[in-house]
Order: structure tokens, then C-alpha cells, then sequence
């Protein structure tokens, strides 16, 4: 099945022109002219990578990326008018896998859309391993029906909350989620941004599982925007 590209730009020839390009290299395309339209499509279908334009009314790229980061796994590569290594930084982190400035090269992008495409299938086949309940992240196990945790196979005590916050993150690797997320999802009630809860949590399971928790390897901090494994 050939992969299916999610195009999100509010100028209709650039959209037709990677269009173009992607049908080309035989991959199928949806387009979007806003980031809204992009969402309601993410709800509805599957997509293989995104590219997405920062400079969109309504709603900009990076406030997207971090929407989509919040559900979703696969690759985004960021395009956007501005060079300044700044905005690079910042749509990097709001959770782009790679940034194209515009005007740019339509065979560039269509070498970094195979590169990300190659790193994913890579990633799926080799990267997170779910067997009989078992999820295995480098040394670390999480045991999901037992709910038993093993970093190097030494067991790691973990409170219940602590447990479902550590699995939540490891059934979605590699996704970006939001603080809110978790404690919705974990607590199952409705968030208050003054709510430190989920942070103290955090810090209490890095202190568990991490060699050194200062400077963690499972559980990174996405500065304004959440935590991934």
C-alpha cells in the first residue's frame, strides 16, 4: 500500500505542487488548506507522514504540531518562510521531525519525505516490541498484566499511578503528551492548570527508573508541551 501524505498549507499552488511530486514518487495525498481542516481529517483517517506549513491563519503550524503530537506518531515536516534558527528550534520542538524554509527545492523535500518515511518503518519494525503484555524499551520492561516495572531486570517499585502514568507514555513512544493529557487519561477527571500533580509524578518515576534523573534517557521533557519516552 503506498504511503499516504497529509498536505496542510493555506497557498493552493504550493499544495498542488508538492501534490505533484508525491503522486510522482507514487504516494497518495490528501490536502488541507488550514490546520483546522488538517485536525478533522487526522480524526477520520490514517496518515503515514504531514507536512505543514507554520504561517497558516486560524490556527499556526507549531499550535498544530503540538495538537497532533498530543494523538499521533508520525512523521511531520515543518515548512515555513522563515529561516532564523530560532523558529527552526521552535518547530523542532514543538514536535516536527524535520524544517524545509521556503522557497524550497521540491526534490529536496521529496528526499527528506522518503528519509522520514524509511526511519519510521524502521522504528516500527525494531524500536518498541509489545508481546503477551510485555512492552520492552531499551533495559526497561513495564509488564502490563502484572503491572510489574524491570530496569536491567532489577524490579522497580512503583505506585499505582505511577505505574499507569509510566505506561501510558510507553504505549504511545515516541508521541508527545501533554500534562493534561495524562492526568485526564490517568485520573480520568478534568485537569487545573495549577495542578502539579502529574510533574511530582514524574520526577517520583524518574527517581525509580532513571541511572541518573537529572539527565534522563526514558522520560524526556518537551519544554511547553509535555513528556514522551
Amino acid at each position: 500500500m503506498p504511503p499516504k501524505i497529509l498536505i496542510i498549507d493555506d497557498d493552493v499552488d504550493i499544495r498542488n505542487l508538492i501534490e505533484v511530486y508525491l503522486v510522482n514518487e507514487g504516494m497518495d495525498t490528501v490536502k488541507a488548506e488550514n490546520a483546522v481542516v488538517a485536525l478533522q481529517l487526522l480524526e477520520y483517517h490514517d496518515f503515514d507522514l504531514v507536512i505543514l506549513d507554520i504561517m497558516m491563519p486560524e490556527m499556526d503550524g507549531i499550535e498544530a504540531c503540538i495538537k497532533i503530537r498530543e494523538e499521533r506518531n508520525m512523521p511531520i515536516i515543518m515548512l515555513s518562510a522563515k529561516s532564523e534558527d530560532m523558529d527552526k528550534i521552535q518547530g523542532l520542538t514543538s514536535g516536527a521531525d524535520d524544517y524545509l524554509t521556503k522557497p524550497f527545492n521540491p526534490l529536496e523535500l521529496m528526499a527528506r519525505v522518503k528519509s522520514q518515511l524509511r526511519r519510521m518503518n524502521k522504528y516500527n519494525d525494531h524500536n518498541t516490541r509489545v508481546k503477551n503484555e510485555l512492552i520492552e524499551i531499551g533495559e526497561l520492561e513495564i509488564h502490563l498484566d502484572t503491572h510489574q516495572v524491570f530496569v536491567e531486570k532489577n524490579e522497580v517499585r512503583l505506585t499505582p499511578k505511577q505505574f499507569d502514568i509510566l505506561a501510558l507514555l510507553a504505549r504511545n513512544k515516541g508521541i508527545v503528551l501533554s500534562i493534561q493529557k495524562i492526568y485526564e487519561t490517568v485520573w480520568q477527571e478534568d485537569f487545573s492548570r495549577s495542578d502539579n500533580t502529574v510533574m511530582v509524578h514524574i520526577t517520583n518515576i524518574r527517581n525509580k527508573i532513571e541511572q541518573d534523573p537529572k539527565h534522563p534517557i526514558y522520560i524526556k521533557t518537551i519544554w511547553g508541551v509535555g513528556y514522551k519516552i
